[in-house]
């Protein structure tokens, strides 16, 4: 198995874990859990930060290394990605506002490439977006038999939404609990 090979299941692995994570992130949120779920939100810019620099690493791996020359989607995908990883990188040291932007984003990242993932599965939706010297529907690779680079691009935008959204704020205790018992002890 050569490199680019191992590279392409180790990045499909971790697209499967990144989705496989905002799918677990937002049933917690559904069933009313997810206050327990601000542990991690103390550190949702770092992680989210994180998930966009690896995924800014592996497109331009396959791209520079790999040669899997980028469609145009790709680079709109690009385009969305790259600000991202930069700006959250640097936002986890200045701590300033700026999530809003990132979720703007990624949002239009998560757009294009659920376009890109599905014009890949039904070539008839293509629209004419693509050039024909490197067609947006060809597949570089695929693995587990969905998980190509639009859906891993998709996997991280969805990721970084998940992990921007997490609550920051530390549970507390309802009003219904009791109130603590007091000591009798040194009366």
């Amino acid at each position: 198995m050569s490199l680019t090979e191992r590279l392409e299941l180790f990045f499909a692995l971790l697209a499967l874990g990144a989705i496989g994570f905002s799918v677990a992130a937002v049933a917690i949120r559904l069933v009313g859990r997810g206050d327990s779920l601000w542990l991690l939100g103390q550190y949702r810019t770092e992680l989210a930060a994180a998930v966009a620099a690896t995924c800014m690493a592996g497109s331009l791996y396959f791209s520079e290394v790999a040669e899997f020359l980028p469609c145009t989607l790709c680079w709109y995908q690009r385009i969305a990605m790259y600000p991202i990883a930069i700006l959250l990188t640097v936002n986890a040291f200045r701590r300033d506002s700026i999530r809003a932007y990132m979720l703007v984003l990624a949002g239009i990242g998560v757009v294009i490439a659920t376009y890109h993932w599905l014009l890949e599965r039904l070539p008839a939706l293509h629209t004419g977006v693509c050039s024909a010297a490197v067609p947006c529907e060809y597949i570089w690779f695929e693995k587990f038999g969905f998980v190509t680079l639009p859906f891993m691009a998709l996997a991280g935008f969805v990721t970084i939404i998940t992990l921007l959204t997490l609550p920051v704020d530390e549970p507390h205790q309802s009003s219904d609990a009791p109130p603590p018992v007091a000591s009798n002890q040194g009366v």
